[in-house]
């Protein structure tokens, strides 16, 4: 079961397929994998989602039709699809929980970085391929509106799996300031590594609404990450700030660049996801002294031709391979918040996943 929201707290909404078509929903219940509601089809004109659909009504417009309805529809959860469109250019912040950070050996702060790539439906699945792939449950943000250089954070929240290939990061990040995010966007940008969840709320209040809520993933049923996401460094007005002071700055990407998603006037783009950043659980625990030891005897052994950074990375990349330590092809990441929804992502081995070529700035 997942609690949803009173109305008067937030309006949840949801999206299913009705063969070609899709039906509008305003969650009222979801437990015992039936979602139940209001349908408000009949709010939207044709190609609308929630978020075209509040921008247009307003909160109070869209309560009192929900309140007033008769038009109950009672739909399996299974038959739940993206609950709004979102664009393929996101803001991403590392290290934004404290215990993250320690058990990442991360230090000096959380950073800013994009995470270029199409978010994917709450049940889609996650490409295995050779990747060292990880998880990270974040909260994020989603602008309605432009969010102008002077705004407060206002907007929608949705659950997003924040999925990365370790390996890839780890070869491209700058080890001598990894608070640059060099190397984040591309380990991070991914075809099918932005699982997004089921449901899309707006709170009438946003602050108070997010200091209620807590982050939570399971791998095949078992706990791996719960915090609430209030323990955060930087709140979403802080990371609105930070971004805005890095609007210009570029991140190599995959033999290209990429930069934050500002329009030409300063502002945010609506439906861009703005990543609050993951707590601790992850399974990237930091690199271990015998990684160290390792990569310095194969710096010695190639008369110093290698870097010893990158003989270290190497000798971490085996050996995660060959004891799998990360998430392997079966493996089932499920992500449940209460006011919020939910994911269920099965890892799927394919060939290779496909690094996006989608560029920004």
């Amino acid at each position: 079961m997942i609690a949803i929201a009173p109305l008067d707290q937030a309006l949840t909404f949801a999206r299913s397929r009705e063969g070609s078509d899709a039906r509008l929903i305003a969650v009222r219940a979801c437990a015992e994998g039936r979602v139940k509601g209001i349908d408000i089809t009949g709010l939207a004109t044709w190609g609308d989602d929630p978020i075209s659909v509040f921008n247009r009504l307003g909160y109070e417009r869209i309560k009192v039709e929900v309140e007033s309805s008769i038009a109950a529809v009672d739909v399996p959860e299974a038959d739940l699809t993206l609950p709004v469109d979102l664009t393929g250019a996101h803001i991403a912040v590392g290290t934004n929980y404290r215990e993250h950070a320690k058990e990442s050996s991360v230090v000096g702060g959380p950073f800013l970085f994009p995470k270029m790539v199409t978010p994917t439906s709450w049940c889609a699945a996650i490409p295995a391929s050779d990747a060292l792939l990880d998880y990270e449950v974040e909260l994020c943000l989603v602008p309605l509106k432009p969010i102008g250089p002077n705004d407060a954070a206002t907007g929608g929240l949705i659950l997003g799996n924040d999925v990365t290939d370790r390996a890839t990061l780890l070869r491209n990040v700058d080890p001598s300031n990894p608070q640059s995010g060099k190397g984040f966007t591309s380990g991070k940008s991914a075809t099918g590594y932005l699982p997004v969840g089921n449901m899309f709320v707006v709170p009438r209040d946003l602050k108070s609404f997010v200091a209620g809520l807590t982050l939570q993933l399971s791998v095949n049923g078992m706990e791996r990450q719960r915090a609430p996401v209030t323990e955060w460094i930087w709140d979403l007005d802080e990371i609105l700030r930070r971004s805005r002071a890095r609007r210009d700055t570029s991140w190599t990407y995959w033999g290209g660049m990429a930069r934050l998603p500002f329009t030409p006037e300063g502002a945010i783009p609506p439906r861009t996801l703005i990543m609050a950043g993951t707590p601790a659980g992850t399974i990237w625990q930091g690199l271990r002294r015998k990684d160290y030891a390792l990569g310095a005897v194969d710096c010695l052994l190639s008369a110093f031709t290698k870097p010893i950074a990158k003989c270290v990375v190497e000798r971490y990349i085996a050996g995660a391979r060959r004891a799998k330590t990360y998430l392997q092809s079966g493996d089932e990441i499920s992500i449940r918040v209460d006011h919020l929804g939910s994911l269920a992502n099965l890892v799927t081995l394919v060939p290779h996943a496909q690094h996006l070529g989608h560029r920004s700035g």
